[in-house]
């Protein structure tokens, strides 16, 4: 969940740097969700982070992989449902049934590249405080000790790099249900619960020392924030981390969910934290339905088809952004159909137009349509991805832009025509949606 932060304190000062053209030009990673939460895979679809009234949400939470928070509020219909379906069994009977049998890392990669992703990353931890490697002190409470008895980081980690994708790991820091046994959070007006103390910090830094040093990862993924005893120097600060970090991996890039310490890149959440969309390096995340987790009450009404899931990618890349897309695996560790069909969707279309978007930059003049259109550009070229066919008028057009290069995706002739600042477009009929038309620039100067 997103967590907003003032600007980062001047101990963590040394850290900041240029951020890689590796995650500048990536444009679109991978996001998986897979925990004992998968087996029950139960969440209200009530609609989208950033749309739903905090006091809402909690008790009817979208997030799947809440669950374990969820269940623990009093009369919410999670609650109701737990008690129903599992006779309120403990939430660790959960990793008991969880077993991943289907689960296949090459197979997944192979589907992660064809969307065109650059990098992927998993849950290594989230809030319910199941490791999926045997994490130092987590006893049996892991995936190789209990439920799937397997090293999934480690799976997840060499697949990805047979495929030649970069690497990152997701952490909870912020949260431990287990660990820390504090009771649910409602936000019915009182603190956000999280755990603060020097012996959470330690279990902390040792946690993520160990996936660092066990997988070296591109991207360092904190969530909700960072023990405030771990943020101080000392021999378990989140200091130390990212000198370990940096020191694995000199192009590596961290996010900005660690507390009050140090990032590379903002990160936005479906529609909420938007503020820090559009200064520097910034990645949305979202689910393809509702829920990270795998969640089956969600249908195709929940969920991004397709053409919505490369309309949310054009959006996020024209602004400058990375969009981070997750996939929420079944407990077998597949991946469910309606987000299958999305993911090969957006795959296809990058195939045919992915010139135009992956190593892009925003273009900064773009005119004005009264449909839906986005652009970009690469080089000497601005791309201009709008939806339909037929005649379109582009107004605002700076004169840098020739009509006269303009052309579509696969060879389909556009007709593009000059009246001042104004371009009638004649769009191709049959072609992708959006369709991509391409101009060349009079003259590059700028």
């Amino acid at each position: 969940m997103f967590q907003e932060h003032p600007a980062r304190p001047a101990g963590y000062a040394r850290f900041e740097r240029e951020v890689p053209q590796w995650f500048t030009d990536a444009k679109l990673g991978i996001f998986v969700h897979w925990g004992p939460y998968s087996v029950p895979a139960w969440a209200e679809p009530i609609g989208e982070l950033g749309t739903i009234e905090k006091k809402h949400w909690f008790a009817h939470n979208p997030y799947a992989e809440w669950y374990a928070n969820t269940i623990r509020i009093p009369g919410s219909p999670a609650a109701e449902h737990h008690l129903a379906t599992y006779d309120g069994a403990p939430y660790d009977d959960f990793l008991d049934r969880w077993r991943a049998e289907r689960f296949d890392a090459d197979q997944l990669m192979a589907l992660v590249r064809r969307t065109g992703a650059r990098y992927f990353v998993p849950t290594t931890k989230h809030h319910d405080g199941v490791t999926l490697w045997d994490a130092p002190a987590t006893g049996d409470r892991n995936t190789v000790a209990r439920g799937p008895r397997r090293d999934l980081v480690a799976e997840f980690a060499d697949a990805a790099r047979r495929s030649g994708l970069r690497f990152g790991v997701y952490y909870s820091g912020g949260l431990d249900w287990h660990f820390s046994d504090l009771p649910p959070i409602t936000d019915e007006g009182e603190e956000f619960r999280r755990p603060i103390d020097a012996a959470y910090a330690r279990y902390a830094y040792e946690h993520v020392s160990d996936l660092i040093r066990r997988y070296s990862p591109d991207v360092l993924w904190g969530d909700i924030e960072w023990p405030d005893a771990g943020k101080s120097p000392g021999p378990y600060s989140m200091e130390r981390l990212f000198e370990q970090f940096y020191s694995a991996a000199p192009d590596g890039v961290a996010n900005d969910r660690w507390g009050e310490t140090h990032w590379d890149f903002r990160t936005s959440e479906y529609q909420n934290g938007a503020s820090v969309e559009g200064r520097g390096a910034w990645e949305n995340c979202r689910g393809i339905g509702y829920s990270f987790g795998y969640n089956r009450l969600e249908g195709a009404e929940h969920t991004l088809d397709g053409r919505g899931a490369v309309k949310t990618f054009l959006d996020v890349v024209s602004r400058g952004g990375n969009l981070l897309l997750n996939v929420g695996l079944t407990a077998d560790g597949t991946v469910p159909d309606l987000q299958r069909e999305t993911l090969e969707f957006l795959g296809g279309w990058n195939q045919r137009n992915g010139h135009a978007v992956f190593g892009s930059r925003p273009f900064q003049d773009a005119p004005t349509s009264e449909r839906w259109n986005r652009w970009t550009r690469t080089g000497g070229q601005a791309h201009l991805f709008i939806e339909g066919s037929g005649t379109v008028a582009l107004r605002d057009v700076p004169q840098s832009l020739d009509a006269a290069s303009a052309r579509g995706a696969d060879g389909l002739p556009v007709v593009a025509k000059r009246t001042g600042d104004r371009f009638d477009v004649e769009l191709p009929s049959g072609g992708d949606s959006p369709v991509l038309v391409s101009f060349d620039f009079v003259a590059d100067a700028r």
